[in-house]
């Protein structure tokens, strides 16, 4: 029977360990109050009116659960769907079904709290990497939270 070294080992129980989630947190701060924001932010698909990524949203549903179909500005599409959705606490959650994007195991949530003088809008997310490197999927997430809440900033002065 031939003796596993120690260092064998170790890379064995390293490859049989899951990826690590990837995270992406962004805020912004805006002047208006936290009501008129949700009403700009909190519909499942008004994302088509202040995202400049989106071109078209299309609602639908899926065994009672609400789904989105996004229509990029360059053609892509993604499919969504809202896992959590409060109107008291002014917040959503959703899961990609299908996407171009280089992630898997995606779930974001959008929430509004209140702020001295306004609002703060957060969007979160957890995803794996999915055929590309950790970092520039990471980027990717990251590039669209910035451009969505840049824009929300500009919409809600």
């Amino acid at each position: 029977m031939p003796v596993l070294r120690p260092a064998v080992l170790m890379l064995a129980a390293l490859v049989a360990l899951p990826a690590l989630a990837l995270e992406v947190r962004q805020s912004v701060e805006v002047a208006a109050a936290p009501e008129r924001v949700w009403q700009a932010i909190g519909e499942f698909c008004s994302i088509a009116e202040w995202h400049p990524a989106v071109a078209r949203c299309a609602a639908g549903e899926q065994d009672g659960a609400a789904l989105r179909t996004l229509t990029t500005v360059d053609g892509a599409v993604l499919v969504e769907r809202r896992v959590q959705h409060s109107e008291e606490g002014m917040s959503y959650s959703y899961q990609i079904v299908e996407s171009p994007l280089p992630v898997a195991d995606y779930e974001a949530t959008l929430a509004v709290m209140d702020s001295a003088g306004g609002s703060m809008i957060t969007w979160s997310g957890e995803f794996a990497a999915a055929g590309a490197p950790d970092a520039e999927a990471q980027a990717v997430i990251e590039d669209l939270y910035a451009a969505g809440l840049a824009a929300l900033r500009e919409r809600l002065r």
